[in-house]
């Protein structure tokens, strides 16, 4: 991938409409990492490149739950240039701006411009085709739960809002024995230039996936409490087995919505519609503990005021008794 041959990419792990993700090694220590291609030949393409570069360089201090960059590769032609991340702006990187935004396209596969990003490798897929695979385990997704909480707590710290968390977009690594969730893809992230509290910081353009959007998304006026309400919907999803079926990729998803007829309805949408709507949580037969039943409607409330916030939900995920092991009392 570079002159001197510092990655050998083994094999392609994914695809979607604006990257290919591969399997590689670092040839110095043998050591695997994952590198994400993305082809700059279009401006929205590079729009894309460019927030998730930046919500990972402005993070100071890594998060065992973050995915972690370990340095973003501008290809241009046959010149493999690194863009430093420790600076906001580099030669390579006004280059990148320049030649890519300004609208140049490059149909010469010898001149063609890409963007690298060479990241953490995951050993365990996403978290959508783990937890799928296994069986419901209260424990785990406990951990799963509070890493997540944790992770997202990090990133509003440091003024980043995720804007498309979704199982697909959490990987899983086994490096220290127990599965580790890593929050991966931010691609349409945001970095909130002001200080203070990132609640406080008002977004207009609707994104992210349909089926995680919380209601006042789809107005296209909200805030980083639309990050709590994706993670509702990821844990409500998780502790009931709640899956649907994608409509473009045909793959079974976890995810919660309301069914009108043989429709289904994002939550987001159906509460924007309905705001007086009441959640059945749990939505199956099985009981569910108290707890967790009030924190899920807490975290899926209409009313973004209403709603936690990610210090908040930090805090609550410890208190509930789901998940946790019982302690034998002794007489």
């Amino acid at each position: 991938m570079a002159e001197e041959a510092k990655y050998s990419i083994i094999r392609e792990v994914g695809r979607g409409n604006y990257g290919v993700v591969y399997e590689a090694i670092l040839n110095q220590t043998r050591g695997k990492v994952a590198v994400k291609r993305i082809h700059c030949n279009v401006p929205e393409n590079v729009e894309l490149a460019l927030q998730e570069f930046w919500a990972l360089q402005s993070i100071q201090r890594q998060h065992e739950n973050v995915i972690q960059l370990e340095e973003c590769i501008l290809q241009n032609g046959q010149v493999f240039q690194p863009i430093s991340h420790r600076y906001r702006k580099s030669d390579s990187h006004l280059l990148l701006i320049e030649t890519c935004l300004k609208g140049r396209r490059c149909m010469d596969p010898k001149s063609a411009c890409f963007l690298w990003f060479v990241m953490e490798f995951c050993d365990g897929g996403n978290m959508n085709e783990y937890l799928l695979s296994r069986s419901p385990d209260a424990q785990l997704n406990n951990s799963f739960m509070q890493q997540l909480s944790s992770a997202v707590a990090f990133l509003h710290r440091n003024q980043i809002v995720h804007r498309d968390l979704k199982s697909d977009n959490i990987l899983i690594s086994h490096r220290r024995g127990s599965p580790i969730v890593k929050v991966a893809d931010f691609g349409l992230s945001k970095v909130c230039q002001e200080k203070g509290n990132v609640n406080q910081h008002r977004f207009s353009s609707a994104c992210g996936s349909n089926f995680y959007m919380a209601p006042e998304v789809w107005e296209g006026h909200y805030t980083a409490k639309a990050d709590i309400f994706a993670l509702g919907i990821i844990f409500w999803a998780m502790v009931e087995r709640i899956t649907f079926r994608d409509g473009d990729s045909k793959k079974e998803l976890l995810g919660t919505y309301i069914c009108q007829g043989k429709e289904l309805i994002p939550l987001g949408e159906a509460l924007l519609e309905n705001p007086n709507m009441k959640l059945k949580i749990p939505l199956k037969k099985k009981s569910m503990p108290g707890d967790l039943c009030k924190l899920l409607h807490d975290m899926l409330a209409f009313n973004p005021k209403e709603r936690l916030d990610a210090f908040q939900l930090e805090v609550r995920i410890r208190q509930i008794s789901y998940g946790k092991k019982r302690q034998r009392s002794v007489s």
